[in-house]
């Protein structure tokens, strides 16, 4: 039987139309867009034309994208570079419990050196209250940083609202928006937002690309030095060949956002359904909002078998899937973000994330439900 991928949201497979426009870059266009010579200049061209791409779709300007690494790092740039930027002595820093922890563990390096975080709470469901963030306003806050969609239960944070409030306080905003790129409409100078983070390999681009999205009125130091590259914000030769893939990404994806949201929709209607017939609904909790969500993205309790052990099983029945994020998928602990959610913990205990995406039939999607509802069946009648 051929493997069923459904971990979409860790990584998703190079899109053949990404792989061709990478190519050249490995090949014919190898130049440092740095240099000065006809070499260089080709690549440097080809970049300024991604780039131009890039920013229509996402409706921004050019001169407002730094090319980098991935998500990570746009995220570690985006915290450390407005907080080095601030010629005030503001030291404090709103963000959420169920953050990725590529904007947990920035923070608590800020904690260590003498910045103060609040880490908002959510509900049950997994979704911040704007009363809760109004009221952590501080007088010395520097930052908030709030993801747009939680990449393991897909709750759909309420960006537009922060936003706002940001704005009437004046305190720059920033939205990790890897998870929403390619699943939501995404018009940045249509959101109340100073930095949004982005990833290719999320968008069937490929990995080692990303973007920070930095709004031209926005002050931002560089996190790294040793060369004048991204308007002297990113130094480091750009990776061109990644950049044409994630470009490329974009052009094909997003214009498809519905439809896709449609498919996976349809996708996890139909897993839910067969588990429901298969087991009874009572006997899995589905996590996350029920209408404030991503569709791609499905995270299932079956209380009773714990998480480690129902993984191991499908990987054995070649059905890929994960406990949460895929940076801590390798340890033992349960997830931060449903231990923020407060929810049991037979439920916390027994999370599966299950997560759709372009090549993902009905036909997968009923054979992966099947072969849950008969794992689940023998672990617990063991």
């Amino acid at each position: 039987m051929n493997p069923i991928y459904l971990d979409h949201a860790a990584t998703t497979p190079v899109h053949p139309d990404v792989l061709e426009a990478m190519l050249p870059f490995y090949t014919a266009f190898f130049g440092n867009p740095s240099s000065t010579h006809s070499f260089g200049r080709a690549t440097r061209t080809a970049l300024n034309r991604f780039r131009d791409a890039m920013a229509k779709s996402l409706g921004c300007l050019p001169a407002e994208l730094i090319f980098t690494s991935g998500g990570t790092e746009s995220n570690n740039m985006a915290i450390f570079g407005i907080l080095h930027a601030s010629k005030d002595d503001k030291k404090h820093i709103i963000t959420s419990q169920i953050e990725h922890h590529a904007v947990l563990h920035p923070c608590e390096r800020l904690e260590s050196l003498g910045y103060e975080v609040t880490y908002l709470p959510v509900g049950p469901t997994g979704l911040i209250q704007i009363e809760d963030v109004a009221s952590a306003i501080r007088p010395d806050t520097a930052l908030i940083s709030i993801m747009y969609v939680n990449n393991e239960v897909g709750t759909i944070q309420p960006i537009e609202q922060i936003g706002e409030l940001a704005r009437a306080k004046q305190i720059p905003f920033h939205v990790d928006a890897v998870q929403a790129l390619g699943k939501l409409p995404l018009n940045l100078h249509g959101l109340p937002v100073d930095l949004v983070s982005l990833s290719a390999h999320k968008l069937y681009g490929p990995k080692g690309a990303g973007a920070l999205y930095v709004s031209k009125n926005t002050k931002l130091m560089p996190h790294v030095y040793g060369g004048s590259q991204e308007r002297k914000r990113r130094a480091g030769t750009e990776n061109v060949a990644a950049i044409a893939g994630f470009a490329k990404a974009v052009e094909v994806l997003l214009p498809q956002v519905e439809i896709l949201q449609e498919k996976a929709s349809e996708l996890r209607q139909m897993m839910i359904r067969i588990l429901e017939q298969q087991l009874g609904s009572e006997r899995f909790t589905i996590n996350g909002h029920k209408e404030q969500s991503v569709p791609h993205i499905l995270n299932i309790s079956f209380p009773g078998i714990s998480t480690e052990t129902l993984l191991m099983n499908l990987d054995l029945e070649n059905v890929a899937a994960a406990s949460g994020s895929a940076c801590t998928s390798g340890s033992l602990e349960v997830s931060h973000v449903l231990q923020a959610m407060k929810l049991p913990e037979n439920v916390t205990a027994s999370a599966v994330r299950f997560s759709f995406g372009m090549g993902n039939s009905k036909e997968q999607i009923e054979t992966a439900a099947q072969k849950i509802a008969t794992i689940v069946h023998r672990l617990r009648n063991n």
